[in-house]
C-alpha cells in the first residue's frame, strides 16, 4: 500500500524543479575535492511539529557566531511522517520549491548561532511575507561600509526591497511599491540582489523582468542604471546577483544568460563601462569577489568555481546531491571572517556550514568577501 506521502514524494524525486531545467555543461580547468568539510546535522531545527525549514534562499555570515538566514517560509511535513525525517524536507525526498502548496509565511527571517541554533527570531516582520503567490524573499545583504550594520531583504514577488535596523526592531526603509511592477526610478519587477559600492552608492539587481543593474546614491536616491535585455555586451536575460571587487570592479551574474557580466566604475557616479564578460556556465547561481579572484556556484553540475578577473577557472569542486551532506542547489552562500562557509539550499530546505579540511590548500578556500581599505 502506497501512503500519500509516499506518493508525493516520489512524484517530486522525479520532477526536476525550473531551476534544474538548464542545459548540462562541462566543467573547465582544474577539477578536484572539495577543500571542506561538512558540519553533518549543523542547522538545528527548531520549527512547531509538523513544520520544517523552507528554502534557504538568502544566506550572510555577519559574524561566526550569528548567521542570518532569508527563509521562504516553513514547509508542512506529511502526516504520518516517514521514520528517515532528519530534521529538513530533502530528507523525505520533499523539493520546498516545487511543493508551494506546503509553504506557510513565518519565521522568514532569523539568525543561528555558531553551533547553528536559532538565536534571534524576527517574527515581527513575517507579515512582509504574508500573502505572497511566489518564492518571497531572495536574498539578505549588509554593507561592509554601513556603521549601522542595517539589514537588506530582498523580496522578488511583491517587488520590494527592506532596510531593517541591525536588531530587528525597526523597518527602516521600503524601497519599491508592494504588488507594484514598474521600470521607472522608484520600481522593481523582480529584484534579485543588492551590492554596496565603497563610496556609498547602491546597486539593485532588478534583475528577472527588468534586466537591469540600478544605481543608487548613498541617501538611496536613483543616479542611473545599466544592462538591459538582450544577448550583447553588458545585456542580460535575468541579473540574479551582485557583487563589488578591486579597482571599481563590478560582476554582474546573468543567470538565464549562462555568464557573468564585468563593468568597471567610472568617474561619473551615474555611469559604468562594460569590460567582459564570463561565459560556459550551466545556470549560475550567486557569487563572492576576493582581492584577487571571484568564487560562484552554478547548477548542472552544481559545484563552486574559482575564476581569475580575466574569466580563467581556477578550480572547480563539484558538489554531490546524495544525502545526508548533498544539495539540490546551492542558491545563496557567505564566509565569516573565520573562513567558515555556509551555503543555503533552496530546494532541499536547509543551510549546511563547512570548515576547511586540515591542510588545505589555502588557494582553493574561499575568503570572505573583498572590503576596500579605509
Amino acid at each position: 500500500m502506497i501512503r500519500p506521502f509516499a506518493t508525493t514524494a516520489l512524484v517530486v524525486a522525479m520532477a526536476m524543479a525550473p531551476a534544474m531545467l538548464a542545459q548540462t555543461a562541462v566543467p573547465e580547468g582544474p577539477i578536484g575535492p572539495s577543500p571542506y568539510n561538512v558540519v553533518r546535522g549543523w542547522q538545528k531545527p527548531f520549527a512547531e511539529p509538523g513544520f520544517a525549514f523552507g528554502g534557504n534562499s538568502g544566506v550572510f555570515a555577519e559574524s561566526p557566531d550569528r548567521i542570518f538566514i532569508a527563509q521562504r517560509g516553513e514547509f508542512r511535513l506529511p502526516t504520518p511522517l516517514p521514520p528517515e525525517f532528519s530534521g529538513f524536507a530533502g530528507s523525505i525526498k520533499m523539493n520546498v520549491l516545487s511543493l508551494v502548496d506546503r509553504r506557510v509565511w513565518r519565521n522568514c527571517l532569523y539568525t543561528l548561532d555558531r553551533d547553528g541554533k536559532v538565536k534571534e527570531l524576527w517574527k515581527q516582520w513575517d507579515h512582509l511575507c504574508e500573502g505572497s503567490s511566489g518564492p518571497g524573499p531572495h536574498r539578505l545583504r549588509i554593507s561592509p561600509y554601513d556603521p549601522a550594520r542595517r539589514v537588506w531583504v530582498v523580496n522578488e514577488t511583491f517587488n520590494t526591497i527592506y532596510v531593517f535596523s541591525n536588531d530587528g526592531s525597526k523597518l527602516l526603509k521600503t524601497l519599491g511599491e508592494k504588488n507594484v511592477a514598474g521600470r521607472d526610478a522608484t520600481h522593481f519587477a523582480k529584484p534579485q540582489d543588492v551590492a554596496f559600492l565603497p563610496d556609498g552608492r547602491i546597486l539593485i539587481a532588478d534583475g528577472l523582468d527588468n534586466h537591469r543593474v540600478m544605481i543608487l546614491d548613498r541617501e538611496l536616491n536613483y543616479l542611473g542604471e545599466f544592462g538591459g535585455e538582450g544577448k550583447g555586451p553588458g545585456q542580460f536575460s535575468g541579473v540574479h546577483a551582485v557583487a563589488v571587487g578591486p579597482e571599481g570592479r563590478i560582476f554582474a551574474l546573468d543567470r538565464s544568460g549562462n555568464r557573468i557580466n564585468v563593468f568597471r566604475t567610472t568617474s561619473d557616479p551615474k555611469k559604468v563601462e562594460f569590460v567582459d564578460a564570463f561565459t560556459g556556465f550551466s545556470l549560475p547561481l550567486d557569487l563572492i569577489v576576493n582581492d584577487d579572484s571571484l568564487w560562484m556556484t552554478d547548477l548542472k553540475p552544481l559545484r563552486f568555481v574559482k575564476l581569475d578577473f580575466k574569466g580563467n577557472r581556477l578550480f572547480t569542486w563539484l558538489v554531490p546531491p546524495d544525502l545526508p551532506d548533498g544539495y539540490l542547489e546551492v542558491h545563496t552562500f557567505s564566509v565569516d571572517s573565520a573562513g567558515n562557509l555556509y551555503g543555503g539550499d533552496n530546494q532541499y530546505g536547509r543551510t549546511q556550514k563547512f570548515v576547511p579540511k586540515p591542510g588545505a590548500d589555502p588557494a582553493q578556500l574561499i575568503r570572505a568577501p573583498w572590503v576596500a581599505k579605509r
